[in-house]
């Protein structure tokens, strides 16, 4: 089966084909860095990490660039509060973004340009767009002329007429039409500022990200992404920039990803209703955070709460149970038939992995295949199979969960010097059990389970785990 990726552009599935065959170009749009990151944030860079990690699997060679949005109005405003630069406020966020990126095992990308390290690039478009006609000058700053552009919402299906002002453009009475937005904007009294034909400014959010993108990755592009919030008026707004400078289709497929929602709200810091990466993080591990999104499909909204971090939890050690050890007393007596084999199984499991990402990344249909793989380890390793026959399917789980950057690390409990206690302790449980004193051998399991130790009997034997 080929891989399908959902086209928010065409609004259906299409055959994956990039420009270059075996090469994958792609950005995303990175945070704006004006805040501590949270886990909507993280949201975006997660699926994009996802889907970056089966091109690779599949074969492709892919060059990733994500910004970071280091100038912008809420950089500034941040800086006037705390009356700290604007780029030494960026500066902190950039560092904490990237150590976040880190603490989820998340791909760096290839490139992570700066809008602030693009400035000559960006006063250079914004000069072309205005000798095209496509932008004009008014009093230090610069708008780009939607009616100008002839594909102007296409991307999200507006028409111009029946279009209202994005949260980012200002009405200005200046503008030949309330929908032209701004390429350059004049400098105010103490904020950053750049030369530039039209006087001292810094560019409009729009035109950074269209310049990033082709300074990086060239004039056209396989795959653009982030967040469905972007769709409009940001996206729509690159396209209509970044076409009208080079004449050509910009981005071939344009990949959108939902929104984390808390309490039915999509979580922003202007709501207030945000969780941070930080405070997560302090109280779960980062494959809980991965795991609860590749539970649904990335182009849905995704609810945070306890729940669906429970259900995430519970999810996580039921794929680490897989990958126990086979019992002590496994001597291979199972022959590894059983429900056609574990080799089969495998197999199995496999092939419909990779079906289900290639409809469109359909995390949530492979990662029911890996628990089917899951299910015939454990089973093959209660009929007693030896760990050269359990590897089979062992060795194909971390592959394949590794494909969606899961680590499947278990998290440090104790001392490592407390294993020969507790098989001493599961030895002596065993003795009790065989002199049917129940309540004895029970209260070690009990209380060994209180010190986050699981004691699992099987007909093979006696194991046990952490928590």
């Amino acid at each position: 089966m080929a891989l399908k990726i959902y086209n928010t552009l065409t609004r259906q599935k299409e055959l994956f084909e990039p420009l270059k065959a075996g090469q994958v170009s792609m950005y995303v749009c990175g945070p704006t860095v004006y805040d501590k990151a949270h886990v909507g944030h993280a949201m975006s860079a997660l699926v994009f990490d996802i889907i970056r990690r089966y091109l690779e699997y599949k074969g492709y060679q892919v060059k990733h660039v994500t910004n970071y949005t280091d100038v912008d109005d809420k950089i500034i405003q941040r800086s006037m509060i705390e009356e700290i630069d604007a780029l030494e406020i960026a500066e902190r966020y950039i560092r904490e973004f990237d150590q976040h990126l880190k603490d989820l095992h998340i791909l760096p990308a290839d490139v992570f340009p700066r809008a602030t390290e693009e400035m000559s690039h960006i006063i250079q478009a914004i000069e072309t767009l205005v000798k095209k006609g496509y932008a004009y000058a008014v009093e230090g700053d610069v708008y780009y002329r939607v009616n100008e552009f002839d594909g102007y919402g296409k991307l999200s299906g507006r028409q111009i007429d029946s279009m209202e002002a994005g949260s980012r453009i200002a009405v200005d009475s200046r503008k030949e039409h309330p929908m032209d937005f701004a390429l350059w904007k004049s400098a105010k009294l103490g904020e950053p500022s750049w030369t530039s034909p039209w006087g001292e400014g810094r560019p409009g959010w729009h035109i950074e990200c269209s310049v990033m993108c082709s300074t990086h990755l060239g004039e056209q592009i396989d795959i653009h992404g982030g967040g469905n919030d972007l769709i409009f008026p940001h996206h729509e707004n690159e396209i209509a920039q970044s076409e009208a400078l080079t004449g050509k289709p910009f981005a071939k497929y344009w990949v959108h990803n939902g929104m984390m929602q808390l309490s039915g709200a999509k979580m922003s810091k202007s709501l207030g209703n945000l969780v941070t990466i930080d405070a997560f993080l302090e109280e779960y591990e980062a494959d809980v955070l991965r795991i609860m999104l590749l539970n649904s499909s990335y182009r849905s909204p995704l609810t945070f709460n306890e729940e669906t971090i429970q259900h995430a939890q519970s999810a996580l050690e039921r794929l680490r149970s897989a990958l126990r050890p086979a019992r002590p007393q496994g001597d291979g007596a199972g022959d590894g038939a059983g429900d056609g084999g574990l080799q089969a199984q495998a197999d199995t499991a496999h092939r419909k992995f990779v079906e289900a990402m290639d409809d469109d990344f359909n995390t949530a249909g492979a990662l029911g295949h890996l628990f089917d793989l899951v299910r015939a380890v454990n089973q093959a390793r209660d009929r007693g199979e030896d760990s050269a026959t359990l590897s089979v399917g062992q060795n194909l789980l971390r592959e394949l969960t590794g494909v969606l950057g899961l680590t499947l690390e278990l998290p440090e409990k104790g001392n490592g010097e407390i294993g020969p206690f507790i098989d001493l302790l599961v030895e002596v449980r065993s003795d009790l059990r065989e002199q049917k004193l129940w309540s004895l051998s029970d209260r070690i399991r009990d209380q060994l389970l209180e010190l986050d130790v699981v004691i699992e009997d099987g007909p093979a034997g006696t194991t046990w785990r952490w928590k």
